[in-house]
């Protein structure tokens, strides 16, 4: 079978000079785009290397130089380093890395997303509107949780979104967005929610060699009702039957910014002896997931696998260690778009999903003004690496790698 970056033959003209700008916090995933794009770019034979219009096509590095030096009083300013006039500019930003710090009138402070997102408009606010054209790469959006409003709150998500495209940002790309029903607030500008199920399922085959991917063997179930969508999805490419939960909450009380979980309540099809995926946006405190695997458990299932595209972990990893000891869970599946700590990447429980290679697809694809509609909807990959996986060839070129 043909390598598939073969396969994007991509023949239009880039719409500028690529340039990534990948901010601190994200500047390890912003590598590894950059070495693929170098790859392919470098491989590609294409007529028109020569004409104005690809000039700087093949380059050593697409990654301009900036930074964001900050002075003792902890103000910051944004600086680039280099022309970026004319160029095509793809800015990524996580803006969960709470591992960089910054000093603060001598005191330590780790980076809150408000300061990520803040160097972010630096950034865009150094580039001055020389660039052809700007998209920001945020695969955690920011302020997504907080989409919509319940009393007399504030829409951070909305104002952050109108306030990037009034900054002169033509295109946003994230992740799995909370509630993707948040682009409404920018409705004449490009605004992508991309799904990793793709690299969740093929992290998940790749590391486990004895599933039986059928409906007597396999469920997908969505820990709450705001999930459906994706459980529905991953049901559906992979032939299963779905099941969900919904959350009873105490609506008197406020417990750390939400309504506290009364209890979860399950609808669906018995569960018994079933190996069983859970789907969900994001792992905060771990508190969902767990009462979720906990009572799937009760019911008498098999092994649980748990794909979330953010693992923050906010509560530590201790309680995940001791739900896996006791057998609740058996593999824990995030993606490398947020920061990882070194803890999480040591647990024998956890398999990281790298986005960093369907990142630059979609770069690539971009700057070239071609459509990504086929990148959005992985149904042909996902089925092709489900009938090698059935076929045993998976799991033989890794023992022949080995």
């Amino acid at each position: 079978m043909p390598k598939r970056e073969e396969k994007r033959n991509l023949q239009t003209i880039p719409v500028g000079a690529l340039g990534l700008i990948p901010l601190e916090g994200c500047k390890s995933l912003g590598e590894k785009v950059d070495y693929y794009l170098v790859k392919w770019r470098t491989e590609r034979e294409n007529e028109h290397h020569d004409s104005l219009a690809f000039s700087g096509y093949q380059r050593s590095s697409y990654i301009i130089g900036a930074k964001v030096p900050r002075f003792g009083s902890g103000e910051a300013k944004g600086m680039i380093m280099e022309s970026v006039r004319g160029s095509d500019l793809y800015i990524l930003v996580d803006v969960a890395n709470y591992s960089l710090t910054y000093s603060l009138c001598g005191h330590e402070n780790h980076m809150s997303p408000d300061d990520h997102y803040q160097d972010l408009k630096r950034i865009i606010a150094a580039v001055g509107g020389k660039a052809r054209r700007i998209t920001v790469i945020m695969p955690f959006l920011y302020e997504s949780r907080q989409h919509k409003r319940t009393a007399r709150e504030s829409l951070d998500c909305a104002l952050a979104l109108q306030e990037m495209v009034n900054m002169g940002v033509d295109n946003i790309i994230t992740f799995d967005a909370h509630d993707a029903r948040v682009q409404n607030a920018i409705p004449l500008n490009g605004f992508e929610t991309i799904q990793p199920a793709y690299q969740f399922i093929k992290g998940l085959l790749n590391s486990v060699s004895d599933l039986k991917i059928d409906a007597d063997h396999m469920m997908v179930v969505s820990p709450d009702e705001g999930g459906m969508g994706r459980a529905i999805y991953i049901a559906n490419v992979l032939g299963l039957d779905m099941g969900m939960f919904y959350k009873r909450r105490d609506f008197t009380r406020i417990v750390n910014g939400r309504n506290p979980i009364v209890a979860h309540e399950f609808l669906g099809t018995s569960v018994e002896g079933k190996d069983l995926i859970i789907i969900d946006d994001m792992i905060s405190s771990g508190d969902s997931v767990l009462e979720v695997a906990t009572e799937l458990k009760k019911r008498g299932a098999a092994r649980i696998f748990i794909f979330a595209t953010f693992g923050l972990f906010t509560a530590g990893l201790e309680r995940f260690d001791e739900a896996c000891k006791e057998g609740y869970i058996t593999k824990v599946l995030t993606t490398n778009l947020i920061y990882q700590t070194p803890d999480l990447m040591s647990r024998d429980w956890y398999i990281s999903c790298d986005l960093s290679k369907y990142i630059a697809y979609i770069i690539d694809t971009l700057n070239h003004d071609s459509s990504i509609s086929d990148l959005l909807n992985p149904v042909e990959r996902i089925q092709t690496i489900i009938a090698r996986y059935n076929n045993g060839e998976l799991h033989s070129e890794k023992a022949e790698q080995a």
